[in-house]
């Protein structure tokens, strides 16, 4: 059975009696198929960003709770374009993710742009069954992450980070700005 399964999808690959070959394109960039089922609530996420940069930052809040972190001084105009420009940079390259604890048992995602998520505990904790259930859709096709526990496992912590990102690529692939939050 497992010799024929190998066999059927080699001849497949190979396009005898397949997919046509039109059919195989795979999406570039690559994204995640989690769409998570529920959203943060953004004036938590907001609370949390401006506490975690000590309330001493602007940064434009977007749709599903990313939040890029601006250069001092910018116009409204300016922030949107550099909001804009930093997730299409993530989304343009491999989303490289540097999640955190941080002293409130939330989780905060990083990336290589000046971006962040905010994972909260008690969202996480209020909807633990999907991130059981859908973690792995938060992965792109055929990426591999190596964790501690081995390639594309997981832990509790590992599997927040993976909501943080998804919610980063709902973003990111289709980019409406929510508010502009300027420090006091």
């Amino acid at each position: 059975m497992v010799r024929r399964s190998f066999i059927a999808g080699l001849i497949s690959a190979i396009g005898f009696g397949g997919a046509k070959a039109s059919e195989a394109v795979t999406r570039l960039p690559p994204v995640p198929t989690w769409h998570p089922s529920f959203e943060q609530p953004l004036d938590e996420v907001v609370g949390r960003v401006s506490y975690y940069t000590n309330g001493k930052r602007d940064y434009v809040v977007f749709e599903h709770g990313t939040c890029v972190i601006l250069e001092e001084g910018l116009t409204d105009a300016a922030a949107t374009a550099f909001a804009l420009k930093a997730l299409a940079q993530i989304l343009g390259s491999h989303p490289d993710i540097n999640p955190a604890p941080m002293d409130d048992g939330n989780i905060l995602v990083r990336y290589n742009c000046p971006a962040v998520n905010v994972v909260l505990k008690e969202v996480a904790k209020a909807h633990w069954p999907e991130f059981e259930k859908m973690h792995l859709a938060g992965l792109t096709e055929s990426e591999v992450l190596i964790t501690p526990l081995g390639s594309n496992k997981f832990d509790d912590f590992g599997k927040q980070a993976l909501l943080g990102r998804a919610y980063m690529f709902l973003d990111a692939q289709h980019p409406k700005i929510d508010a502009i939050h300027r420090h006091q």
